[in-house]
Order: C-alpha cells, then sequence, then structure tokens
C-alpha cells in the first residue's frame, strides 16, 4: 500500500533522520516520489516545509540536506540544554508514577544496545521523548520537537565515541532518579549536565581528538 500524501513530510524527515540522506546530500523531487511511492505535489510541499524548517538549504536551484557550522552547533546545543532542562524540572513535578517506572525501563533496556551505537541513537532519542512527554507542557514539547529535528542534521552520534554509550546511560539513570523524587532542581541540573556533556564529546570528536584527553 501506498503511504498517504500527507505522510511526505515525516517520510523525507525520517529519511534524514536515519541518515539516508545527509548533510550536503542533494534532495530531487521526482527522485524522492519515486522511492517513496508518492506523488510530486505532496514531496513539493514537503520540500518547501522542510526549507522554512531551515533542515535544507539551496545550492543554485538544488535543494540540499542542510548542515551546521560550529557557531549554529553551539546555538543549538545550548538551545537545547535550557528546554530540556525545563522539561526535566517540569516532569519532577507532573510525571505520574507510571511515566517513571517507563523512564526507569529505558534506562535498563537500552544497556542491551551498548555495542550498537545506532540503535543507542535511537533509544536516546526515545528516552528524551518520554522526558520531555513527562513535563506535560505541550508548547515546551513542541519547542523541543523543533530543536530534535534540527538534530537530524548531525551526521554522527557523539554515543559512537568509546565509553560514551555508558556514560549517557548513567546520567540517564541520574536525571530519572531526581524525577523520581520530585527534585525539580536537581532534574534540570542533570539533564543540562547531560546534553552538556554530549556536546563536549561531539566537539572533541568532530575535531579529531581524543575524547578521553
Amino acid at each position: 500500500m501506498k503511504p498517504a500524501p500527507q505522510d511526505a513530510y515525516g517520510l523525507i524527515l525520517d529519511a534524514i533522520d536515519n541518515g539516508t540522506y545527509q548533510p550536503g546530500d542533494r534532495l530531487v523531487e521526482n527522485e524522492l516520489a519515486e522511492r517513496f511511492g508518492v506523488s510530486r505535489t505532496p514531496i513539493r510541499e514537503a520540500l518547501q516545509r522542510l526549507e522554512t524548517q531551515s533542515l535544507l538549504t539551496r545550492d543554485g536551484r538544488s535543494l540540499i540536506v542542510a548542515s551546521l557550522d560550529h557557531n549554529q552547533l553551539a546555538e543549538l546545543y545550548a538551545v537545547r540544554a535550557e528546554l530540556e532542562g525545563l522539561a526535566a524540572r517540569l516532569a519532577a513535578k507532573h510525571a505520574s508514577e507510571e511515566e517513571v517506572r517507563v523512564l526507569r525501563q529505558m534506562v535498563e533496556e537500552d544497556r542491551a544496545l551498548l555495542n550498537d551505537p545506532a540503535a543507542l541513537s535511537r533509544a536516546n532519542r526515545r528516552f528524551h521523548k518520554q522526558v520531555h512527554l513527562a513535563s506535560h507542557n505541550r508548547y515546551l514539547v513542541q519547542q523541543l520537537d523543533l530543536v530534535h529535528r534540527s538534530m537530524a542534521l548531525l551526521a554522527t552520534t557523539s554515543l559512537a565515541v568509546e565509553g560514551r554509550g555508558e556514560d549517557a546511560l548513567a546520567e540517564h539513570e541520574s536525571i530519572v532518579s531526581a524525577i523520581g523524587a520530585g527534585d525539580g532542581d536537581a532534574a534540570y541540573e542533570a539533564l543540562r549536565a547531560h546534553i552538556s556533556k554530549a556536546f563536549e564529546t561531539r566537539l572533541k570528536h568532530d575535531s579529531g581528538r581524543d575524547p578521553a584527553l
């Protein structure tokens, strides 16, 4: 069964998110229509929407997947740290017992993925999304969705760096403990520190330095 036309945006976004299309790749309307089995009109509309969201950029007459320079990356992580920290603070106040249990289960189950950075990266996004939802603030969730769409422009995951997966799960555990304890300040600080460490790891990895140094 062919995807519904309204799915064109999501299909292209998922393809960017999973690395099928990476920063610098050119997106051609008729090729996308053929790949996804969707007519060209919804593909064209989806491309326009992605360009408006700065996920695509112009290279002459072509649309390519955007990339982030150093300043954009720093700006993105700064906003992400503050918004995710706020989500954790609100989750500590509003999360149900069931939501906290789900977060704990995620951390435990994700330990089985430590040798698979790609799978761990997907699990990491699910964990963060669950924290966002546990904030019970729809406007914050919407803004974080936009931030995480921009994260799809990063061609690699910091979780691929040796040892980062174990550290990230330990940080997730601290975040969940603070949320479960209803300690908003601790949850905020734990999540901000987690994002800061991820950014630091990425900077060292991208510069070619040993992250252990």
